[in-house]
């Protein structure tokens, strides 16, 4: 009899058990996330004001819920981002089921949003309440990056818990590999979705490119 198991229950271990995953330290391995990043617009930059000073007023309001986050914060990030935009488009709540190697288990979950451009998985975005940490996230989301049917190209995820951002970068092989980037924090001084925005679209770029 099939198991099926929900990809928000599944923990890191379990993955490297069950799917051979490897984190990567060499900054080489993810360098997308530093290297040849695009300038932004001073319009771009000011948008992003709003959406860091809409985050500090939410605070204001607690509890900061994940859908509350995807409305203020991501979907802000992507429309400014022009993810919205042909060639890309994007999905709310896309079911992903993920079969365990050798084993009679599936996995079952469904993702926040997801960025697709001609068939090919770009991003990732897993939306988790201001109070869970990236750690809360990260299995999750490497469980979705390994549903890419994809295999031959890298999968890049993004995982935002509204006071955090962190970047995610998933190659399937033997072993499976994945590094991620630093975090990126909003109550740092400056506006550090400037760089969140400029990986996002370099992403983009290497996609259409």
């Amino acid at each position: 009899m099939t198991q099926t198991l929900q990809a928000k229950d599944i923990d890191l271990r379990y993955l490297i058990d069950n799917f051979g995953i490897k984190l990567i330290l060499d900054e080489q391995f993810f360098s997308e996330w530093q290297e040849e990043l695009p300038e932004l617009t001073d319009l771009e930059k000011q948008l992003l004001d709003k959406v860091k000073a809409g985050y500090l007023n939410l605070l204001n309001y607690p509890p900061l819920l994940e859908d509350v986050v995807r409305m203020a914060i991501v979907d802000p990030i992507l429309f400014i981002g022009d993810f919205y935009l042909s060639p890309f488009y994007v999905k709310s709540e896309e079911s992903i089921d993920i079969a365990v190697p050798d084993e009679d288990v599936i996995i079952k979950g469904r993702i926040d949003t997801l960025v697709l451009k001609d068939q090919l998985w770009v991003m990732i975005i897993e939306s988790k309440k201001a109070s869970f940490s990236i750690e809360e996230g990260l299995a999750q989301i490497l469980a979705y990056m390994l549903g890419n049917p994809y295999s031959d190209k890298p999968s890049f995820g993004m995982i935002a818990t509204g006071s955090e951002f962190i970047f995610v970068k998933l190659v399937k092989g033997q072993p499976t590999r994945y590094a991620l980037s630093k975090g990126f924090l909003m109550r740092n001084p400056g506006n550090e979705l400037y760089e969140v925005l400029r990986i996002l679209k370099h992403l983009a770029q290497l996609v259409t490119a």
